[in-house]
């Protein structure tokens, strides 16, 4: 049995689990960014002759090796990219069962919308949910997380809505290339932008000492 713990990932039922240490930084990233990766290269292979099927074929297995990966090596699922696999999945199987492409091109909308979702909605009751969506490894007050949370909210809107335009507007192609590269860049500046919020509101833990 598994349950969600305070850092915002799931782990082993009644055993208290440390927030992630920056050592396994590299390991997140790989496991996120890979199956997108193998998407895209499997596109630029057999796009052309079989569409986005075999590509939809190797993300979803890769997004189900890779979370299996996240818990073998961290003991632990991070929220957002496990609802974001179980987006893949289901949408995947319904564009394969279906040979329709239109299901995974709308999974980057359904995910966006969701997260969106869920953060404003959290605020419209109170709750700032954004360190329990992306697994943050800071601590704000209260007034931070509230601000963080709204930008984070409005942020997957945009993004919900930049891939409705490209989708529906461009090639297949074009489409998979602002997937892999353009949201990802997107979402690394927009953090980035986030920083000097996330310093002035940092609560000091006091968990640094000098070593010997």
């Amino acid at each position: 049995m598994a349950q969600v713990n305070e850092n915002g990932g799931v782990g082993p039922s009644g055993e208290p689990e440390a927030k992630p240490v920056r050592g396994h930084d590299w390991r997140k990233l790989v496991l996120e960014l890979g199956p997108l990766a193998l998407f895209f290269a499997v596109n630029a292979v057999y796009g052309k002759s079989h569409g986005l099927y075999p590509a939809t074929a190797a993300l979803m297995v890769a997004t189900v090796v890779a979370l299996i990966a996240s818990w073998r090596l961290m003991h632990r699922l991070p929220i957002m990219p496990l609802v974001s696999g179980v987006v893949v999945t289901v949408f995947g199987a319904l564009t394969l069962i279906l040979q329709d492409e239109l299901f995974i091109k709308l999974k980057p909308t359904i995910v966006n919308l969701l997260f969106g979702t869920v953060l404003i909605g959290g605020l419209a009751f109170g709750k700032a949910l954004l360190g329990v969506v992306f697994d943050a490894v800071f601590d704000l007050d209260e007034e931070g997380w509230r601000k963080l949370t709204l930008r984070w909210g409005l942020f997957f809107f945009v993004l919900a809505g930049l891939n409705e335009v490209v989708w529906r507007n461009f090639t297949t192609d074009a489409w998979v290339t602002f997937k892999v590269f353009g949201i990802m860049p997107l979402t690394f500046v927009f953090a980035l932008s986030q920083v000097p919020l996330i310093q002035r509101h940092a609560i000091e833990t006091g968990e640094d000492e000098p070593t010997g």
